[in-house]
């Protein structure tokens, strides 16, 4: 039986190694953007984190006749109103880096006191079919943002994101990523996914 393609619509190596690794059970063969660099990325015009994985997700197995799964995640500050949010990747410029990104943020918090810092990672994972048929799925990850950038693993705000689960004693950054995936929003988005996955690749063969 031919495997089942699977495009996870991202250029971040990081990010696809992270949900390649949690869907292993499915036996997917896993393309990236990487495999598709002529296609020009779309442009995220959704006022939500659903609208822009919807789009993104559409756009790509519309491209490339595969199934396709795009997720759109990003940290909301509570005392910045719930920025960055949609506007995680470029909080510090269109194509500012993780490190520019921290610094902006931490800028941005120099004065305030840890218990005023809280925010969330929020992810949105849809993964659609060129029929027109999709699912999707959503994780949340509590915390707070510290005070420098800690730790080597991970990406984006991982290295000042201070986690609940180790009473803040630890960032994002500081996980392995088996530890990682298991408490993050993008973990807690797939392992809903799974859940319904099995069912939705039945209706789609």
């Amino acid at each position: 039986m031919k495997k089942q393609i699977l495009l996870i619509a991202t250029s971040n190596m990081g990010k696809a190694k992270e949900i390649s690794e949690a869907l292993k059970d499915f036996d997917f063969e896993i393309k990236t953007l990487k495999d598709f660099p002529n296609i020009t990325p779309p442009q995220e015009t959704g006022n939500t984190f659903f609208e822009n994985a919807y789009l993104k997700a559409k756009y790509y197995a519309e491209k490339t006749g595969l199934l396709s799964l795009a997720d759109d995640s990003g940290l909301e500050v509570d005392i910045l109103n719930g920025a960055p949010g949609i506007y995680s990747s470029r909080f510090a410029g269109e194509n500012a880096s993780d490190e520019e990104n921290n610094k902006k943020l931490l800028e941005l918090l120099k004065n305030v006191p840890l218990e005023k810092r809280k925010a969330r990672f929020v992810c949105v994972i849809v993964v659609y079919h060129p029929s027109g048929k999709y699912i999707k799925s959503e994780g949340i990850w509590e915390g707070l943002i510290g005070f420098e950038p800690r730790g080597s693993y991970g990406f984006g705000y991982d290295p000042i994101f201070l986690v609940p689960e180790y009473n803040y004693k630890k960032t994002a950054a500081e996980l392995p990523i088996e530890e990682k995936n298991k408490l993050s929003h993008r973990g807690k988005a797939l392992a809903k996914l799974k859940d319904i996955l099995t069912e939705f690749l039945k209706s789609i063969s």
